[in-house]
């Protein structure tokens, strides 16, 4: 087996660790709901720290549930995947054109 398949391999189990272990392990199965976001929990320790605090700003947009806002969210990070895609492939190929025009004989003009 070649390196990085290898290492490809240990890193697609490092990620399926990291998806199902908070699951198997019960993390956060004394909250109410055990995996909201970041945002979520700062603003309930902001609130429980400074009950009177105001925010400087409010958001742009605010869906009208959290299944929208989840959809949201997936759809943003379906596209910056894509993105994260395409330039990768991108410049793979031309590595790749790279390499073949290198291996490949020069033909001039005068050798007919």
């Amino acid at each position: 087996m070649k390196r990085n398949t290898k290492i490809n391999l240990l890193l697609l189990l490092a990620v399926a660790a990291l998806a199902v272990l908070p699951l198997a392990l019960g993390l956060g199965d004394h909250k109410e709901e055990p995996f909201t976001g970041a945002d979520a929990e700062a603003e309930t320790a902001i609130t429980e720290i400074e009950p009177d605090y105001e925010p400087w700003f409010s958001p742009l947009y605010e869906p009208p549930s959290g299944e929208i806002e989840s959809a949201l969210f997936a759809v943003q990070a379906a596209l910056g995947a894509g993105v994260l895609a395409y330039y990768f492939g991108l410049r793979r190929g031309r590595r790749q054109g790279a390499e073949r025009a290198l291996a490949e004989p020069r033909v001039s003009a005068g050798d007919d």
